[in-house]
């Protein structure tokens, strides 16, 4: 969603909306394009809602031992619960925290170099039943 900041703040409370700043909002999960672009479109008649998930691939590090994994690539301080975006192994990553799950988006042009980081800087703790009870990757380009 690009739309106006009002407009963003209407939206920002939906399931799995990320607020990426001010006017720009991206929601991940299943959401109903139409719904969204009438309930911005009140506030901002120029609003633009777009579905680009076939540009991005989500990498899901989950476990009591994700977080520890997490900051072998970053120096980013993730929230307990929430959205957090910054570089990782070097790109632009976006987060969605909650708890110890841990959803990297990453491009998708950039999704195999971010694969292969994981396993490369995290493989004894992948190995380690403690570390991640689950991890895998969905998305357009795994």
């Amino acid at each position: 969603v690009l739309a106006s900041t009002d407009a963003c703040e209407r939206v920002a409370g939906l399931p799995g909306a990320c607020g990426v700043g001010p006017t720009e909002v991206a929601i991940v999960g299943d959401v109903s394009i139409a719904a969204v672009l009438q309930a911005v479109r009140r506030l901002d008649p120029d609003a633009v809602v777009l579905d680009v998930s076939d540009g991005w691939v989500a990498h899901t590090l989950e476990g009591p031992g994700a977080r520890e994994a997490l900051s072998r690539m970053t120096e980013l301080e993730l929230p307990v619960s929430g959205f957090v975006q910054g570089e990782v192994a070097r790109i632009g990553v976006r987060m969605r925290v909650d708890g110890d799950r841990i959803d990297l988006l990453v491009p998708s042009m950039h999704a195999d170099h971010l694969l292969d980081r994981i396993r490369a800087d995290c493989a004894e703790l992948l190995r380690s039943p403690a570390c991640c009870a689950a991890w895998n990757s969905w998305g357009a380009a795994t």
